[in-house]
């Protein structure tokens, strides 16, 4: 199984920008959907950011509470998915995490890979 590492959490102001990276043991051509995760304490872990079809084009969906302000992305000659965060919010705290699929079916089956989560914290 491909082994993903997320790095570039940090605690920023309300306002502030971070640019989270999620690199992977081997080649992540294999997965043609990908995701970046958020689990609060407490809550439901939830998607705030996929894209999907990179073998027939790229589709990228957000969260509504992310749309605007996030923006996702992914390298594959670097083995690397990226989520670039501006104007951070309170609200967008929470353990970021990536995931990789073979397809959208495999992602949401839980039959993919997943890394061990970054900590991303926004004050006021």
């Amino acid at each position: 199984q491909v082994q993903l590492v997320e790095s570039g959490g940090a605690s920023v102001q309300a306002g502030g920008s971070l640019r989270l990276t999620c690199t992977a043991s081997g080649s992540i051509s294999i997965f043609d959907a990908m995701v970046w995760y958020r689990q609060a304490p407490g809550k439901q872990r939830e998607s705030v950011a996929l894209i999907t079809g990179a073998s027939d084009g790229t589709h990228i969906k957000y969260d509504d509470s992310v749309k605007g302000r996030f923006t996702i992305s992914r390298d594959n000659d670097k083995n690397a998915l990226y989520l670039q965060m501006d104007s951070l919010k309170p609200e967008d705290t929470g353990v970021y995490i990536c995931g990789g699929g073979r397809n959208l079916g495999a992602l949401v089956s839980g039959r993919g890979s997943w890394g061990q989560g970054t900590q991303v914290t926004v004050s006021t």
